[in-house]
């Protein structure tokens, strides 16, 4: 039987959490919210407890945070309409403010990092995506992609290619490749009804699912002529009563859902559709916006300004 269990329950935010991220180096969780600050979460002695809290870089809530590959850099999205780079230096231990990349006329909601740490993207209500080119310490702007006709909620890169996509307020998943030394918007997925929030592929890429105001969920899978274009295979509704505002697809195979309806559902993949596998109601006591898996640790963020760290039990 799939069942979360529930490790901890991690308070300090003041206002509602937004997002989570796991760094990818170490079982360290970073947490962003409405206080304009990020927290870094560790376990010791057994107890999950703040390490570090990082203010001072934006001026308004931070909808995000992204580690980058290495580990060492931390990105901000925030609704003062930049992007925030911290760095930790290890001869001082301590974070310091690398970079304010500006551009976006209006709320930064998304950033993410490309695998190989080259790109960073980052999404915005002024209907725009921006790929930046990391050079060393220097971000230089390489693209400003204008191709959605509402707000952008999520940027998300390709696990394997040299593909960025994006979620949006128009109901549409896009993505988008590099030709020559420009960037330019290679498909676009239609299919939901309303605002798709986020997106989330399986380990190898072939796959992804995206989920939306409209409270279904899509599963998308790869054509095998052309690395660009994905095909709907089918739609998975009924599970959460409120709009779904985040998906995780885990390295284990199981599917975490975060809604406005205060439930995580954990799905798995049977055939070309989803199993529902756990309900966890009343997972907060308020919307969920966010979810993140590390091996068989969850962790959810609530505007009841908790993080909770859940443990999968197969």
């Amino acid at each position: 039987m799939v069942k979360l269990t529930l490790e901890a329950t991690l308070s300090g935010h003041k206002g509602q959490v937004w997002s989570v991220d796991w760094s990818p180096t170490s079982k360290t969780l970073a947490s962003s919210g409405q206080d304009k600050s990020i927290k870094l979460w560790r376990q010791e002695g057994g107890s999950w407890v703040c390490v570090t809290t990082l203010e001072g870089g934006n001026t308004r809530t931070v909808r995000q945070v992204a580690w980058s590959p290495c580990g060492n850099k931390l990105a901000t999205a925030s609704f003062d309409s930049t992007t925030c780079i911290w760095e930790y230096d290890r001869n001082t231990s301590t974070w310091d403010l690398a970079a304010t990349l500006e551009g976006h006329e209006n709320e930064v909601k998304s950033v993410a990092w490309s695998g190989d740490g080259d790109y960073l993207a980052s999404c915005s209500r002024d209907k725009s995506v921006w790929v930046w080119e990391v050079m060393d310490d220097d971000y230089e702007c390489a693209s400003v992609l204008q191709v959605h006709s509402q707000d952008v909620k999520k940027v998300v890169w390709h696990p394997t290619d040299p593909l960025l996509f994006s979620a949006s307020y128009d109901d549409t998943v896009k993505v988008y490749k590099e030709f020559g030394d420009d960037w330019e918007c290679a498909e676009s997925f239609t299919g939901h009804s309303s605002t798709v929030w986020g997106l989330s592929f399986n380990k190898s890429g072939d796959k992804f699912v995206s989920c939306s105001d409209d409270r279904t969920l899509r599963v998308w899978c790869r054509d095998e002529n052309k690395a660009t274009k994905y095909t709907c295979k089918s739609t998975v509704c009924g599970f959460h009563s409120r709009p779904i505002y985040d998906v995780s697809w885990g390295r284990h195979g199981y599917i975490a859902t975060a809604a406005g309806d205060n439930a995580i559902r954990l799905f798995e993949q049977q055939g070309a559709s989803l199993l529902l596998s756990h309900l966890q109601s009343d997972a907060h006591f308020g919307d969920v916006n966010c979810v993140s898996w590390k091996g068989n640790l969850l962790a959810s963020a609530s505007d009841d300004e908790t993080v909770r760290i859940w443990t999968l039990e197969t």
